[in-house]
């Protein structure tokens, strides 16, 4: 079995739910007492969120490349970035490492073409929704179409992610203004709804939506367990 190396604390509460994803993967396909060999780097978010607010991705590209050749230098033979966001620094990874980086983005991508899903919503952080170097890659190298909140739909899934989620918080009114945003969306014809913040999937359930949901989460740590095996 190959060693996973892990980009995590970003925030340290969805790198719990990929530790805990992994083993759970590695022993239903080996059983017995088998779990998952994982090396973790785990960062401190206090700094990294601060970096993106002030727009400081050399800075956080810096970081992000140093923790990688961390874990390749004590023996990982894979990268996993555990959020969805710092995959803007995914290009930075991959150079600093000569280990492969199995990307958040493909993994989801993947998932979604083999279910013949071809229009999807995006929930995640102001960047990943905003910003090209996400839905862009769907689109681009996948043929996907997809679609964001609205500008109001956007600025809630935000606030409730790095105000609530990432400090381990699940209110019920968030619950149904997630709910909201993504009925607007499945209004807008999405065949399926892309959890594109690994936070999500602790407030968001399958029995919330009509539609399909893809947590990124569990499908990265699934694609890990593939990988590793």
């Amino acid at each position: 079995m190959k060693t996973i190396g892990l980009i995590g604390g970003m925030s340290w509460e969805s790198t719990a739910h990929y530790y805990a994803e992994l083993n759970r993967g590695i022993k239903k396909n080996l059983g017995g007492l088998h779990s998952a060999k994982i090396l973790l780097y785990s960062l401190d978010f206090g700094p990294i969120e601060a970096l993106q607010q002030q727009g400081d991705w050399h800075r956080l590209g810096a970081i992000m490349a140093d923790a990688a050749q961390r874990l390749e230098k004590s023996g990982a033979d894979c990268i996993l970035i555990c959020t969805n966001t710092m995959h803007k620094l995914a290009d930075e990874v991959e150079e600093a490492v000569d280990i492969p980086l199995i990307h958040i983005a493909d993994a989801t991508a993947q998932a979604l073409v083999q279910n013949g899903i071809k229009k999807a919503g995006l929930l995640g952080t102001a960047y990943t929704m905003e910003q090209t170097f996400y839905k862009q890659r769907l689109i681009d190298k996948f043929d996907l179409d997809i679609l964001i909140p609205n500008e109001p739909g956007r600025a809630t899934i935000n606030r409730i992610i790095y105000e609530e989620l990432c400090l381990g918080k699940i209110l019920p009114e968030s619950k149904k203004a997630y709910i909201d945003v993504a009925n607007r969306l499945i209004e807008d014809g999405v065949q399926a709804i892309i959890l594109g913040c690994t936070e999500i999937g602790m407030l968001l359930k399958q029995t919330d939506i009509d539609i399909f949901l893809y947590d990124t989460t569990l499908i990265h740590a699934q694609k890990a367990v593939e990988w590793v095996l």
